[in-house]
């Protein structure tokens, strides 16, 4: 859909970014044939970002392998960074590690060379569309953030765990607490209440809300106890926040300081300022369900496009090899050690999109509660045997241990046994990726009353505390812990929470004296 992005893809200006003179103006002319209107060609890093401050092109087509001190990505990254126009990457053949850095920039396509006119036309229009609705959604954001920051009364949104999520101005001004230092802390940490008269500690209002789904107030004079100690009396309302599914999400309360009133003047009060609440959340759930719906609809478009690649790069493997292009002989002339690499780089980027748009789709299927699932008998003890028997050899490879301990008396588990071996093997995956060599893998099975206990364990390294919070949030990744260079989605951890809960079981993550556990605990029979 063409008028989804800012600007139609027709009249798209186009900065080539190519130090190979005979390729830029092939590009070039390509572009121009499909419509397009090519502003400059630079040669450089240096010249492209020049250029991209004086001309400001829709969409860059940038070379990752550039002549110079800077290279493709370098320059991609200052572009995005401070001009926000989107990075299309076109390259013949780079080294892993060049590849994986220019993945992590966040690129809005990337085209193997040659460059064939149907994919730079998919590419560009895919990319304008993609920036187009990302511009959007940033804006919804930004206008819902405005709003609530401008509110005159303190505003604190929680996750559905009672964790919090946003914070305004006038909330950091009477709690004490800054926004930063209040991300993804206990809301009672932050807001602790107590009763004006007996100063008992009072329960958590957003406790009520995220269980029972309705709007609560508190009319009753209560003192908020602030970061340095101060008691304030303030007066609350609280509401559930829900995703297009209508489950709950998450909370936001909204309250203020009072001064003395009279009780039908403040339940006056809070009654209008409750309905106020109430149109703010519908507010927040449309930019929810635009965001669902925003996600679902480019994984759809992408995974068919996808999967055809994929039918491709299978096709031309099979073609190459009768023609014998791909010996596995130890003496290969040089053509054909450069087909097979750029294969394998095909394949390797191709598998990590469709991994991408499959998670993303399977996270709609789950938060949508489309997923189905399948009652089965678990043998625990068997089950998890084949599955760590088949990362066995992976870890020996890396110079890794991964050791098993499964009491044999464990009882049979009742659930989906797809859905628990997926979950299994992503935090296996998870710790090889992770694992230093020399250090060990563990997986431990115990009952623990009515439930089954799984635990995933890695040594040799350790999540800071303040990760922690953060490590089962989407595109979520913990910074410098990759040591083989595998990269990922950012969404495996995210996806084994929403399972593990789809369930109906909990996950937590744990990390001290150099280790890492995640906790599954499961109920060991379907109600």
């Amino acid at each position: 859909m063409m008028n989804d992005a800012n600007v139609p893809s027709a009249s798209a200006r186009v900065l080539i970014v190519e130090d190979e003179w005979v390729v830029a103006i092939d590009v070039r002319d390509c572009l121009e044939g499909l419509g397009y209107t090519v502003v400059a060609i630079a040669a450089s890093g240096e010249e492209a970002i020049i250029k991209a401050r004086e001309l400001r092109p829709d969409v860059v087509l940038m070379d990752i392998r550039l002549e110079g001190e800077m290279d493709g990505t370098q320059a991609a990254q200052v572009i995005w960074q401070e001009l926000q126009i989107p990075i299309i990457y076109a390259t013949g053949y780079s080294d892993r590690a060049t590849v994986d850095r220019a993945t992590e920039t966040e690129p809005f396509g990337y085209i193997i060379k040659p460059i064939k006119e149907r994919d730079l036309y998919i590419a560009i229009k895919t990319a304008l569309q993609r920036y187009g609705r990302e511009a959007q959604l940033r804006e919804q954001q930004e206008w819902a953030a405005t709003i609530l920051k401008a509110i005159g009364d303190g505003v604190i949104v929680t996750d559905a765990e009672g964790r919090v999520k946003f914070l305004n101005l006038v909330a950091e001004s009477l709690t004490g607490w800054q926004f930063q230092e209040a991300i993804d802390r206990p809301l009672t940490e932050v807001l602790p209440l107590i009763h004006h008269q007996t100063q008992v500690p009072l329960s958590d209002p957003l406790m009520e809300v995220l269980q029972t789904g309705t709007v609560t107030y508190l009319v009753n004079p209560i003192l908020l106890v602030t970061k340095d100690g101060r008691q304030v009396p303030i007066a609350d309302s609280a509401a559930p926040i829900r995703d297009s599914a209508g489950n709950i999400t998450g909370a936001v309360m909204v309250f203020r300081e009072v001064m003395e009133q009279k009780p039908s003047e403040e339940r006056s009060f809070s009654l209008l300022r409750a309905q106020l609440l109430e149109q703010q959340i519908e507010e927040l759930q449309r930019l929810s369900q635009y965001k669902d719906d925003f996600l679902s609809t480019v994984s759809h478009e992408l995974r068919s496009p996808l999967a055809n690649i994929k039918m491709s790069i299978h096709l031309l493997e099979m073609n190459l090899d009768r023609r014998n292009l791909l010996t596995s002989e130890a003496e290969v002339d040089a053509q054909s050690q450069r087909v097979g690499q750029y294969l394998n780089i095909l394949r390797e980027q191709c598998d990590q999109e469709l991994d991408l748009v499959n998670d993303l789709l399977e996270l709609q299927r789950l938060e949508a509660d489309r997923a189905p699932i399948d009652l089965v008998p678990i043998e625990v003890v068997e089950w998890l045997s084949n599955i760590a028997a088949v990362y066995q050899e992976r870890a020996q490879e890396r110079q890794q241990r991964l050791q098993v301990f499964l009491p044999s008396t464990l009882p049979p588990l009742v659930s989906d046994i797809a859905i628990l071996t997926h979950i299994v093997r992503e935090l296996l995956t998870n710790a090889c990726k992770y694992t230093p060599p020399g250090e060990a893998i563990g997986i431990n099975a115990q009952q623990v009353g009515e439930q089954l206990q799984l635990i995933v364990s890695n040594s040799g390294v350790e999540i800071p505390a303040e990760e922690l919070p953060r490590i089962f949030d989407k595109f979520y990744r913990v910074s410098g812990s990759d040591r083989w260079n595998q990269g990922g989605t950012g969404l495996g951890l995210a996806l084994i929470k929403k399972q593990v809960t789809y369930l109906g079981g909990s996950i937590r993550a744990e990390s001290s004296a150099n280790e890492v556990r995640f906790v599954i605990e499961l109920p060991s029979n379907a109600n």
